[in-house]
């Protein structure tokens, strides 16, 4: 993955939640050879 990658959509939602006291721990992200856990990657 791209360094310097942006998520716009995943940071909307979460503070959307966020005004509902949902807390979003992580967001992943599955393809056919890998499996990206925004939240190790320091994204979330």
């Amino acid at each position: 993955m791209a360094g310097g990658v942006s998520f716009p959509l995943s940071h909307t939602l979460k503070a959307a939640l966020a005004l509902v006291d949902v807390r979003v721990l992580d967001h992943l992200i599955v393809t056919r050879g890998e499996v990206l856990s925004m939240a190790e990657r320091g994204l979330m």
